[in-house]
């Protein structure tokens, strides 16, 4: 994917760009209104691009729910949000959208990268479907998983387009930095509690000095809907530089909801990769670069709980 042409000339090699977090519904009128406060929040502090976290757009509640909400993606839902981005005049990560499947039940989730023009510049449909029934998700019984990685080009470097369990799969992020020329890599997402705890800053940390690119994880933080699932978001949005610093972070990490402004310099990008060429030093001629085999998936557990039964994306 390539820079929409009204920008192409707007390539910069510094930017502001801004890292949101936000505490999503199962109400798309309301999330929007939060969506496109914070949008224009970022924009009047000089951002380029703005990173929306995984289910920006709504948050299921019951089983069902993300299924009835999810829309192709030139339905009404994500027509409001290119023209959020085409009103503003900045490019939007949208980190994760219910993106229904025609003739299917399950729906994608898919992270959508739109221009300043408001157009789609690129959508990545999840390939690493969270399942993980200890804390109450199985994301394979509402979504289909993608097959293709994603890459675009934008105004503040070239994207790698992931969502949230993605950032357990080092090799994707390899791919991405060394065969697509990504420098600023992507992890949206709706984190769980239990694991954000144990895992959330170390992976994303590591992500960023194992490729030397930026990482921007927007985030969904704390009680989404009092009924239903009532389901908790981990939070502690953040992003790192290519030499693993961490350059935003919110100061409520938890619960906050707001948007934090934090520069993208690729020449830093540049510098770190001159200093400590790891690209040049891979050895895959020893330990090789090709698909592995998947593990079979295990029987199911009979005992499983209605709250395990995808009742949104993880």
């Amino acid at each position: 994917c390539h820079v929409d042409a009204a920008d192409a000339d707007a390539m910069a090699r510094r930017a502001l760009a801004g890292l949101v977090q936000m505490t999503a519904v199962n109400n798309k009128a309301a999330n929007f209104g939060t969506c496109a406060r914070l949008v224009r929040e970022a924009v009047a502090a000089g951002c380029r691009i703005v990173f929306l976290p995984e289910n920006f757009s709504f948050m299921g509640a019951k089983p069902g729910e993300a299924q009835t909400a999810a829309e192709p993606l030139d339905g009404p839902t994500m027509g409001r949000y290119l023209e959020l981005a085409r009103s503003e005049r900045v490019w939007l990560s949208l980190g994760g959208f219910q993106e229904r499947v025609e003739g299917e039940s399950r729906i994608y989730n898919t992270h959508v990268v739109v221009s300043s023009s408001g157009t789609i510049q690129a959508a990545y449909r999840k390939i690493h479907l969270y399942d993980a029934p200890f804390v109450g998700l199985v994301e394979s019984k509402q979504a289909l998983a993608g097959d293709t990685l994603v890459a675009a080009d934008s105004p503040v470097g070239r994207l790698g387009v992931t969502i949230c369990y993605d950032l357990r799969f080092p090799e994707m992020y390899q791919k991405l930095t060394h065969v697509h020329g990504a420098q600023v890599l992507l992890m949206p997402s709706a984190f769980a509690p239990k694991t954000g705890a144990a895992h959330w800053e170390t992976l994303l940390r590591c992500r960023a000095i194992e490729t030397q690119c930026y990482v921007v994880a927007a985030a969904q933080a704390g009680l989404h809907n009092t009924d239903g699932n009532r389901r908790t978001s981990w939070g502690h949005a953040l992003a790192y530089d290519p030499w693993g610093e961490c350059v935003a972070k919110f100061d409520d990490g938890a619960a906050g909801v707001g948007v934090v402004p934090f520069e993208i310099d690729l020449e830093l990008v540049d510098s770190t990769r001159r200093n400590m060429p790891m690209d040049r030093h891979r050895r895959y001629d020893i330990y090789g670069d090709g698909p592995h085999a998947a593990a079979p998936p295990p029987p199911p557990d009979e005992a499983e709980t209605e709250a395990a039964k995808g009742l949104g994306f993880g």
